[in-house]
């Protein structure tokens, strides 16, 4: 329920975030029907990228449990967290910069754009994917909670209730960004952040 409750509270942080992205997917063809299941399908990418690092993580704390650890990372990942929130966006900026995480993040990029050119149903898919794997403070708190969760099962779940807790909001931007012209969505975009 608490992995759900974070995904439903975490929306809006994920228009300013993915909705640019979302927002500007292609529609596999001209209809309504196409431009809602592309939108389902993208959103159902997301969700299965984090069930499973929800796994991958859930395992992982499943041996920080067996060796003893996991009350000490539980903790440095709650400081961890909070010291991420009290970050000034300028240094957050600066971290997104660094050649480590562009080195990271850019074949994530390259591969978006690549099927973006696509318009496909799969590329719909395929986009969610790998945008889950996109770096993404809120994800990690959802990370954190599949490691407490403490076996590959329970993580996966974790990751999979975030996820569909952040569908609405997803869909909705990806809905009415239809219908938003850029002016407009610059505006939404700097609100949300606030």
């Amino acid at each position: 329920i608490s992995a759900l409750g974070l995904g439903f509270a975490s929306g809006f942080h994920c228009i300013g975030m993915c909705g640019p992205i979302a927002i500007a997917l292609p529609i596999p063809n001209s209809n309504n029907l196409s431009f809602v299941t592309g939108r389902l399908l993208y959103n159902l990418g997301r969700v299965t990228t984090y069930s499973f690092l929800g796994a991958v993580f859930g395992l992982l704390g499943s041996r920080l449990i067996i060796s003893g650890f996991q009350q000490s990372i539980s903790i440095v990942l709650g400081v961890a967290i909070v010291i991420a929130v009290l970050i000034p966006p300028k240094y957050k900026a600066k971290i997104s910069q660094h050649k480590l995480v562009q080195k990271l993040t850019l074949p994530l990029k390259a591969g978006i754009s690549d099927l973006f050119k696509r318009g496909t149903f799969s590329a719909m898919f395929l986009i969610g994917i790998l945008n889950g794997f996109l770096p993404c403070g809120l994800v990690y708190v959802a990370l954190a909670g599949a490691i407490a969760s403490g076996d590959a099962i329970s993580g996966s779940a974790v990751m999979i209730l975030f996820g569909l807790g952040t569908i609405p909001t997803m869909f909705a931007a990806t809905i009415f960004g239809k219908f938003i012209n850029l002016n407009i969505r610059r505006k939404i975009t700097k609100a949300v952040s606030v």
